[in-house]
């Protein structure tokens, strides 16, 4: 499937300026396998991914797929290595399914996996992004910044139920109103007595009896949704049963709304954050943790040289990615252009793969053709 260098759009020469821009700031190259395990894109990337990745199976017959981005499987391979936390930077083909764009592109980035001072770790990967992109002329791009656990932390604030809270979170990052989220009488469930039963019950114990159901039927996956994942949806619905509804009251909607729509430079943000926090009478530890570590990057970002009132922070961007736990940012060509890098934080994305204990991690991801100005 692999195509001619030539055809690939960015030139060998490019393509080895932006990685050695990125080794010399001490990011060690690594290539993780181009087949990768399918289950951790489905439970963890998103609907999106799910609809656009390339499926095959091992000569064992596991289901693996094609990598459709680098940052899982660098995270794989790191779990592989002995040594603690560590730098790593990539370039290569990723593979999706799209229906304006080639199903086969170049991705270069970083990943530091394991740094404890978090608000310098990303601001040096926001800078080396823009210094990045800066060596191939953008020398002016639009830069929007938000923060998923912020945002996360406000929803936990608000006491927003856990269905609730990830019907939220899909509704910011696919843009959508939040007016079909408020509470109203939920249809009746044909699992309503399933959904009574598990509701409290151990969520491992759910799982495995979900994965051991599906094993007997001779079920690996429905719907492209693995055992794990159909779990996973079980437990949140019945949560959601438990809480009284699926979506949230009228007050906290407004105030959610009110986050959403706070924009603009960052320093600015962080006082109207901070304003909507009081307002809302929230005394939530995890909140105001969020809000000093928002104040503390804008610091780290300001001490290397970069304008802050240059960027533009959003409190209705938003990933719709499972894996991002904290600071996220794209950066643009200008209103309406494709994204040329984005990155964030994903601290609890090594959990999800096996590590025994929380590791904090960013990165940042290139569109190479975009950003050389190859040909797509």
């Amino acid at each position: 499937m692999t195509r001619p260098e030539a055809e690939t759009g960015a030139d060998e020469a490019a393509q080895a300026q932006l990685l050695a821009h990125l080794t010399a700031a001490g990011y060690a190259p690594v290539t993780p396998p181009v087949l990768q395990p399918i289950e951790p894109f489905l439970e963890l990337s998103g609907e999106d991914i799910r609809r656009r990745i390339f499926v095959t199976q091992d000569v064992s017959g596991a289901e693996m797929c094609l990598r459709p981005e680098f940052t899982i499987p660098v995270c794989r391979l790191h779990l592989a290595r002995p040594e603690g936390g560590a730098d790593y930077g990539y370039l290569g083909p990723v593979f999706r399914l799209a229906a304006d764009e080639p199903d086969e592109f170049l991705q270069a980035g970083i990943e530091s996996i394991g740094r404890g001072d978090i608000p310098a770790a990303d601001a040096e990967v926001l800078g080396l992004a823009l210094e990045g992109l800066a060596l191939f002329g953008h020398a002016r791009p639009h830069v929007r910044l938000g923060d998923m656990g912020l945002t996360v932390a406000l929803l936990d604030g608000l006491g927003v139920p856990p269905a609730a809270k990830r019907r939220t979170l899909r509704a910011l990052a696919a843009g959508r109103p939040l007016d079909g989220l408020v509470n109203a009488a939920a249809p009746e469930d044909p699992h309503a007595g399933l959904l009574a039963a598990i509701q409290g019950q151990d969520p491992r114990g759910v799982r495995a009896f979900v994965e051991d159901v599906l094993a007997i039927a001779g079920i690996s996956a429905v719907g492209g949704r693995s055992a794990g994942e159909i779990a996973e949806r079980f437990l949140a619905k019945a949560a959601a049963q438990a809480s009284g509804g699926a979506g949230l009251n009228a007050e906290n909607r407004a105030v959610i709304e009110r986050y959403s729509a706070i924009a603009g430079d960052p320093d600015a943000a962080a006082r109207d954050l901070r304003a909507l926090v009081a307002e809302a009478g929230l005394r939530h530890g995890a909140l105001e943790a969020a809000l000093d570590l928002f104040e503390e990057r804008n610091g780290f970002i300001a001490a290397r040289g970069l304008a802050l009132d240059a960027f533009r922070f959003s409190g209705g961007f938003a990933r719709n990615l499972d894996y991002y736990t904290g600071f996220i940012f794209e950066v643009t060509g200008g209103a309406g252009t494709p994204v040329l890098v984005g990155g964030g934080r994903y601290d609890g994305l090594l959990t999800h793969l096996g590590a025994p204990e929380p590791q904090p991690a960013v990165g940042c991801t290139f569109w190479v053709d975009r950003v050389v100005g190859g040909a797509r």
